[in-house]
């Protein structure tokens, strides 16, 4: 049992430093995320934080690997992947999403888009990690739709690529309007039209 408990430790304090950078990283942005601040928020040594993560740079990938993109897996793509019903599931989640977006979110903005603006531009491997988010998420909401058109669920003459990516680009573009604007009004009306635009897809007589 002691073996056990010790075995499971490190994980414990590597998921404290991953939740803390979160947290600073969507705050404050990457560049200015102070590692000082993510200590004081775990209790933990600079010792600890540097054994998980031997670099600022490899916080971050994980931020984005371990935090940002299972969020969207347990929010959007595990359930696109295993639903029968794919216009159904979309709309499901943008208003989830839309219901369940606090003030504070909405003033922070999308931790996906965040680091997109800020990073994508400068550094290679932060670019490479945040399209293949991106990518993922355009492919499993194309492969949802593509087997919905199979079910004669969504209109035959959709293109379901060119429909996902408007739809990942309509998601995030909501969120980051909301943003500037500093609006959770605005964010849902916005939302609420993509969800409109999701029924369109459904095969007439459904």
């Amino acid at each position: 049992m002691i073996l056990s408990m010790s075995a499971k430790q490190p994980d414990i304090t590597r998921d404290k430093i991953l939740d803390a950078a979160f947290q600073e990283i969507h705050k404050r942005g990457f560049q200015a995320a102070s590692l000082s601040n993510i200590l004081e928020r775990t209790g933990l040594t600079k010792g600890a934080l540097y054994h998980h993560f031997p670099d600022k740079d490899r916080l971050g990938y994980a931020v984005i690997d371990e935090v940002i993109r299972e969020s969207l897996e347990t929010m959007m793509f595990a359930p696109l992947r295993a639903t029968d019903d794919p216009v159904g599931t979309l709309r499901a989640v943008i208003e989830y999403k839309a219901e369940r977006t606090t003030g504070e979110y909405v003033a922070l903005g999308c931790p996906l888009n965040n680091l997109m603006q800020e990073m994508s531009p400068l550094e290679p491997e932060f670019k490479r990690r945040l399209t293949e988010i991106l990518r993922t998420w355009q492919d499993v909401v194309t492969e949802a739709l593509k087997r919905g058109q199979k079910r004669g669920q969504v209109r035959a003459e959709v293109d379901c690529r060119a429909a996902a990516l408007f739809i990942v680009s309509a998601f995030e573009g909501c969120i980051g309007i909301a943003k500037n604007l500093q609006s959770v009004k605005e964010f849902r009306l916005c939302m609420a039209q993509l969800a409109d635009y999701v029924d369109g897809l459904q095969a007439r007589g459904r």
